[in-house]
């Protein structure tokens, strides 16, 4: 356990142990994509209570690529000064705050963008009934460009560092997708090319921004038949060793919700609450849903450290630190992960949304494992209101914290 609570590094970046917190949309923006006040309240508490760094919940790098309403944007120097202010009053507990950014690619949503949606490839429609249209060549460029800017100015707002978001269907796994993309220039095909986008960032960011920490979240393996598989997930790890990555954190899932963030059973209750494309389904829609869902939705098993094993071979072949998310929730875990895999950091994201504490319990004793149950309402209702934990139960309509 000793090994779990040392001081430790990611390149240039000093942590004060080796439990971090994974990157979760908060839901808290302003209409102009700016952050609003409990978004520091909400890393304070976090930062207060003993993590070894805080990944943000994701920002947008251009409005084309923004999936919900409330998400965070960062798409050009005018978010500096809010950031600023935020980075400021939270280096007092010298938990590094690290940006992740990203570009939703064909799960974005022209509704609420007022513009085209582009993905690596055509598809007739995303989960928005919208067209995703084939990316031209000067997209991609304006998009990698997009990329190195907002890394740009999260270093000019003092953000400890910045991870890049090519994980979970969004634009840049996307691309990496052996399904999802089908390209046939140079931007898809054979390994490399899927991943030249990501390269490129990560190259323009580099000289852009020097030694500064850049770390990148990958899916390890994906739900589809044909799809990437660890010894591909392998040999991104270590191209992306060479392009001047400092870590990288294994996660898994492209397209299917349930694949990448596993509950014991398909909450459907909370699917018709917080969803809005299900809330506004007839009372007998929402009846014959109630029947059906468990049927069509699948439920992935296990529920519990079910990226440990891809993590660990991709530690093996590579040099560089290796972060593992995924059902991570007792301290007996989290040290034989680390002490018997060889997994440099785990990182959880529900556990602190019930526990913001949650890591100063585990190193004082207090106790050993998660209060989180894994139902998964927090991250239904976070599409349209502000983070929070529900545990299992679905508000009364007075709770104007959760209808706000």
């Amino acid at each position: 356990m000793k090994k779990v609570f040392e001081t430790c590094a990611i390149g240039t970046l000093q942590l004060k142990n080796r439990i971090l917190r994974s990157a979760t949309h908060e839901g808290m923006a302003n209409e102009d994509g700016t952050p609003t006040d409990d978004l520091y309240k909400t890393y304070k508490k976090i930062a207060a209570g003993g993590a070894g760094a805080i990944i943000t919940g994701y920002v947008g790098v251009k409005q084309n690529g923004k999936t919900f309403a409330n998400m965070r944007m960062f798409d050009s120097d005018k978010y500096v000064d809010s950031y600023s202010a935020i980075n400021a009053g939270l280096k007092e507990h010298k938990t590094p705050i690290i940006l992740q950014v990203a570009h939703g690619g064909s799960r974005s949503n022209s509704k609420i963008t007022g513009q085209e949606v582009v993905g690596p490839s055509f598809k007739k429609k995303n989960e928005y009934g919208d067209i995703c249209r084939e990316a031209s060549e000067t997209e991609i460029e304006e998009i990698i460009n997009a990329f190195v800017g907002a890394i740009s100015n999260a270093k000019k707002a003092g953000f400890d560092g910045v991870q890049i978001h090519a994980a979970h269907g969004y634009l840049l796994s996307e691309f990496i997708s052996p399904v999802l993309n089908k390209r046939s220039d140079k931007w898809g095909g054979t390994t490399e090319n899927r991943l030249r986008i990501v390269r490129e960032i990560l190259l323009k960011a580099r000289e852009a921004v020097n030694n500064y920490p850049l770390l990148i979240k990958i899916s390890a393996h994906d739900e589809f038949k044909n799809g990437l598989k660890l010894d591909e997930a392998i040999k991104i790890a270590e191209i992306l060793q060479n392009s001047y990555c400092d870590a990288i954190e294994v996660s898994c899932g492209y397209g299917d919700f349930f694949y990448t963030v596993r509950m014991p059973q398909i909450p459907v209750d909370a699917i018709i609450k917080f969803v809005p494309l299900y809330r506004e389904l007839s009372p007998f829609k929402k009846y014959l849903l109630k029947i059906i869902a468990p049927f069509v939705m699948k439920n992935y098993k296990p529920i519990h450290n079910y990226n440990v094993d891809g993590a660990e071979l991709i530690r093996r072949n590579v040099d560089i630190p290796v972060i593992v998310v995924g059902g991570i929730r007792s301290l007996s875990d989290i040290t034989e992960i680390i002490t018997e895999k060889n997994i440099d950091f785990i990182s959880m994201s529900r556990p602190f949304i019930i526990e913001p504490n949650i890591v100063e319990k585990f190193q004082k004793g207090i106790q050993a494992e998660s209060r989180c149950i894994n139902c998964g309402y927090c991250l239904f209702n976070v599409a349209g209101n502000k983070l929070r934990c529900y545990y299992g139960k679905i508000p009364k309509e007075k709770d104007k914290q959760a209808f706000a």
